[in-house]
């Protein structure tokens, strides 16, 4: 197991800023998420880490030992791609062993190593096929295997999941979460999808045009996003951000589950749209000028047009600085 840690790193393509002064570490043994959008530098900053890129300015750690300089195949790093890297005209056994050929490891210990990794990942009836001859998800563990059976100290995966089918990127979550857990190893994963950083990691980094927007637990994340942006880009719907009455200087968040519908008080909206999602409801609704999102257990009847009072505790409410967009926890929100 390793520890992981960037401190200050940018990358610069002429003027424009892929990453700008990034600083996070991993604790040894965990799962670490590299979260965002496309285009917010979450490849790039893998890509550094792995070698394959070098950075602007800043340093890059494993260990304690600076690796910035060092080249890709001296840092002790697998990486799994999100093309999967296959070769064609080799077998899943030639597949998984490649690396360690190349490099030239110690040839006894091949048998024993493929053995153990094909037996983790059940991939020991399909050690002759070829990658044409498997299905998405059994190629997506033989590049999990080559990853595997370098026994590297960090393992870095670059969207890993994104070729597959909704159910099978479920399914190969769970695996790789359970199969990280069992090995004990340090994995930096990236990813767009909130819903594998918040169902895997132990660490999100979220990132949003290079900068990193908020590190933590997925928790902290859903419960005290760190600006509006975080608040926004986790939870399904994103949680609804709408002006405080006579204070131009805040906006106030509540997330749509936490919006109730009350007989009496609560702010004034009309209806807009009612989507049934089995189960549950996403009532859209328009309140002044703002849009508010409701998400209710089960079916809810409500018409386009219809006029209903919506309301909110104080522990769900949300302040945000207006014009920097970052939490304001000096301030009590306002209940509804």
């Amino acid at each position: 197991m390793s520890t992981l840690r960037l401190e200050g790193v940018s990358k610069h393509y002429g003027p424009a800023k892929a990453v700008d002064r990034a600083s996070f570490s991993t604790p040894s043994g965990k799962l670490v998420v590299l979260l965002g959008p496309s285009g917010c530098g979450k490849s790039t900053t893998l890509r550094m880490i792995a070698g394959l890129d070098t950075p602007s300015e800043g340093r890059i750690l494993i260990d304690g030992f600076d690796v910035t300089g060092i080249a890709p195949a001296e840092r002790r790093i697998s990486m799994v791609f999100q093309s999967y890297a296959l070769f064609p005209h080799l077998n899943v056994r030639e597949n998984i062993l490649f690396g360690v050929k190349v490099r030239k490891e110690p040839a006894a210990d091949y048998d024993k190593r493929l053995t153990r990794v094909a037996d983790l990942l059940g991939l020991s009836a399909l050690l002759d096929r070829k990658p044409s001859q498997l299905s998405g998800g059994q190629q997506q563990r033989v590049a999990l295997g080559r990853a595997i059976i370098a026994e590297t100290k960090v393992c870095l995966m670059d969207e890993p999941l994104s070729n597959l089918d909704a159910q099978l990127r479920q399914e190969m979550r769970r695996e790789i979460r359970t199969l990280q857990l069992k090995l004990g190893i340090t994995m930096v994963y990236v990813t767009h999808d909130q819903t594998e950083a918040m169902s895997m990691a132990d660490q999100v980094v979220l990132l949003n045009a290079g900068h990193i927007e908020q590190d933590a637990p997925p928790a902290d994340l859903y419960a005290r996003p760190a600006s509006v942006f975080a608040a926004r880009f986790i939870g399904t719907p994103p949680m609804n951000i709408v002006v405080v009455p006579g204070r131009p200087d805040l906006k106030l968040g509540v997330r749509p589950e936490h919006v109730r519908f009350v007989k009496s008080g609560g702010l004034p909206a009309v209806v807009q749209s009612a989507e049934y999602l089995g189960a549950d409801t996403i009532v859209t609704c328009a309140a002044g000028g703002d849009t508010i999102a409701a998400r209710v257990a089960g079916r809810q009847e409500l018409r386009e047009g219809a006029g209903v009072r919506l309301g909110w505790t104080l522990e769900d409410s949300h302040t945000f600085d207006a014009a920097t967009g970052r939490r304001r926890d000096d301030i009590v929100p306002v209940p509804v």
